[in-house]
C-alpha cells in the first residue's frame, strides 16, 4: 500500500497529550483531508498483518442517509495511528500542548472506515464539507495497533438494541409501543420485561422482543397504519386476553413455554391473521367477543416445556406455530 501523500497537510488547533505513556493528537480535520490521510489495512493484506473487514457500502449509505440529518448527526472521533509519521508544533512555549500537526504519510485508521466512507459518500452528493473529529496515536507498532482494534470491536460492548429502542422511544412508533408494554401496570408484559435488555428468571422478555412481538402483530396489513396509541390498545388487549385465558401458562415461565419468545413471535404472526379477519371497521375495534371465543381453543395446544414445543426454535419454529394457531382456532 501507497501510504505517501500527494503533498503534507496541516491540520491546526490540535491538541498534544499522552494516553497510558503513548502520545496522542486531537482535533478536526476538514472531510477532504479526511478521507485521504489514511488508509485501511485489509485483513488480507500481504503483510499479513491486516485486520480490516471490507466496507459494508449499505452501513455506508445508512452512515451518510444520517449525516443527512444536518446538525443532530453527531458521531465520534476516528481513531489513527500515525505510525511515526506526523509530526507535532506547539505554538508557543505558554501553550505546549496547543499547536500545528503535520502529516506527512498516511495514517492507518483502526476504528471508523464506514463513517469515512459515509462522509466520502455524503461530500460527493451534497459538495459540502464537515469537520470531522479524530484521535490518532502518534506511534503503535503493528501488533499494539491490532490489539486496539480486537479490544474495539471484541470487547468494548456496544449499548443493545432494547436500551437503542428505550433511548428512540420518542422518535419511533414501535419502540414507543413496546416501552409501554413494559412501563404500563396494566400491561402483561410489565412483570416479565426488561428495557435494558438483561433477562432474569423473572423479566426473561426483553425490550427488543416486544419491539418485534409489536411488529409481528401488526405488519402488512391495516393495523399497520393505526396510530401509536391504538397500536398499544390493541397489543393490550390482544395479549392481556391471552393472559386471562391461559393465567397459569402465562405466568410459570419454567413449566409452560407459552412466554418464551419463539411462542410470543407466534402467537403475534397469528394474532395478526386473527385480528385482521375480526376487526370491527365501524368502530375500528377489534371484535373482542369472537376474539376470545376463537383463542380459547388454544388449550388443545400442549404449551408444557416438555411437551413438542421444546423443539421449536428461531424464525422457522414461531412460524411452524403459528400455523398450527391458525389450524387449531379454525378447525
Amino acid at each position: 500500500m501507497n501510504t505517501n501523500l500527494p503533498s503534507n497537510i496541516a491540520i491546526e488547533n490540535v491538541v498534544q497529550s499522552k494516553m497510558r505513556g503513548r502520545v496522542t493528537y486531537q482535533g478536526f480535520v476538514s472531510s477532504q483531508n479526511a478521507i485521504n490521510f489514511s488508509y485501511s489495512k485489509l485483513y488480507n493484506d500481504p503483510s499479513g498483518k491486516g485486520y480490516q473487514r471490507p466496507i459494508d457500502q449499505r452501513r455506508s449509505k445508512d452512515f451518510a442517509k444520517y449525516l443527512s440529518q444536518g446538525e443532530d448527526a453527531l458521531y465520534t472521533p476516528i481513531l489513527l495511528n500515525a505510525c511515526g509519521n506526523w509530526e507535532f508544533y506547539a505554538y508557543d512555549k505558554q501553550r505546549p500542548s496547543l499547536g500545528r500537526l503535520i502529516c506527512k504519510k498516511k495514517a492507518t485508521l483502526m476504528d471508523g472506515q464506514h463513517r469515512l466512507s459515509g462522509i466520502r459518500e455524503y461530500i460527493a452528493e451534497t459538495d459540502s464539507t464537515l469537520n470531522v473529529p479524530f484521535l490518532a496515536f502518534h506511534y503503535l507498532d503493528e501488533d499494539e495497533e491490532i490489539k486496539l482494534f480486537d479490544v474495539i470491536n471484541t470487547k468494548a460492548k456496544g449499548i443493545g438494541t432494547s436500551l437503542s429502542r428505550y433511548l428512540n422511544r420518542d422518535n419511533d412508533e414501535i419502540s414507543w409501543v413496546a416501552t409501554n408494554l413494559i412501563l404500563k401496570p396494566e400491561s402483561p408484559f410489565f412483570s416479565k420485561g426488561t428495557l435494558m435488555g438483561k433477562r432474569t428468571k423473572e423479566k426473561n422478555i426483553t425490550l427488543q422482543n416486544v419491539y418485534n412481538i409489536v411488529k409481528l402483530l401488526t405488519k402488512k396489513s391495516e393495523l399497520e397504519k393505526l396510530s401509536k396509541e391504538k397500536k398499544l390498545n390493541l397489543a393490550l388487549f390482544y395479549f392481556n386476553l391471552i393472559k386471562d385465558l391461559f393465567p397459569d401458562e402465562w405466568d410459570d415461565n419454567k413449566l409452560y413455554r407459552m412466554t418464551h419468545v419463539t411462542c410470543l413471535n407466534a402467537l403475534a404472526i397469528a394474532g395478526n391473521t386473527i385480528i385482521n379477519n375480526n376487526y370491527l371497521l365501524k368502530s375500528k375495534q377489534p371484535d373482542s367477543v369472537k376474539i376470545a371465543n376463537l383463542l380459547i381453543k388454544l388449550k388443545d395446544i400442549d404449551w408444557t416445556s416438555n411437551g413438542d414445543l421444546k423443539y421449536l426454535k428461531g424464525v422457522a419454529g414461531s412460524k411452524m406455530l403459528a400455523s398450527d394457531i391458525l389450524n387449531c382456532i379454525n378447525g
